[in-house]
């Protein structure tokens, strides 16, 4: 009888846990981050806008993707794996789901960064929109990336050439953003309409879904011998639109006869 080497087959699953495990914490912080450079591109073109947030949108995006690219890679090796097991593969087309979805996000912010910072350029600042905003969003952006802090200091003045070498280097990242969405979509072939999402974070709306619905039905059942309010409230209604054609009509008769 062939002996069976649980060791190995115990590592291998918790060698594919910690991956797991892993791909969710990256794609955890490529979330984080992708809300925050949304946050901070909310503010281009408005009062807050300024050298430091074009600064701290850059490096926001450049934490994104380098986070992108290591997720990119984790995933396709080993959702093209042959061998990984189901349940770790519905795991993986999740966290695959979710860094696409990310990843979309991404792109469709830095585009609006892209020709929003045309337009409001910042050696015009009497250009920039009056929102009534203060501050800006350096404790965001520096949780975001991890930092005790960012460096508040910044110039007053704009260094010649810096905004049109911006948009140079802005226009090459979200090309290569959007080559790295098409060549993902084409090294892994999982339909996201076919991914279904599970878990206990999804289990919470549900079942105040469900107790709300009870609450609902229990208040609009019928007690036994009484009418329900909607009802009387209709009956009431007509009563009252009878009296009143009653009169009227009482009203056009005495006056006929009268007359």
């Amino acid at each position: 009888m062939p002996l069976v080497n649980n060791k190995v087959g115990d590592d291998c699953t918790v060698g594919i846990d910690k991956d797991l495990d892993d791909g969710k914490a990256l794609v955890d912080s490529l979330i984080k981050v992708v809300a925050c450079y949304r946050h901070l591109a909310s503010c281009v073109g408005g009062c807050t806008d300024s050298l430091q947030l074009r600064d701290e949108l850059r490096q926001t995006r450049e934490k994104a993707q380098t986070l992108a690219v290591a997720i990119c890679s984790h995933l396709t090796s080993h959702l093209r794996n042959k061998s990984l097991p189901e349940g770790q593969r519905k795991e993986m087309e999740l966290l695959w789901v979710a860094f696409s979805s990310s990843l979309e996000l991404l792109h469709i912010d830095m585009c609006k960064v892209f020709y929003v910072g045309d337009i409001f350029s910042l050696a015009n600042t009497d250009s920039l929109v009056q929102t009534g905003l203060q501050g800006g969003g350096s404790e965001v952006a520096a949780r975001a990336l991890s930092v005790p802090e960012l460096n508040q200091a910044q110039s007053q003045t704009l260094p010649e050439g810096l905004e049109s070498q911006e948009r140079c280097i802005m226009e090459q990242e979200i090309s290569q953003i959007d080559h790295m969405i098409d060549d993902m979509e084409m090294k892994v072939n999982v339909m996201r309409w076919m991914v279904e999402p599970h878990g206990p974070q999804y289990a919470e709306p549900f079942s105040s879904t469900d107790s709300a619905s009870l609450a609902l039905h229990s208040v609009d059942e019928e007690q036994p011998g009484q009418q329900p309010l909607c009802q009387r409230s209709q009956i009431f209604v007509l009563l009252l639109l009878s009296a009143v054609v009653l009169v009227a009509s009482t009203l056009s008769v005495c006056i006929v006869l009268f007359s």
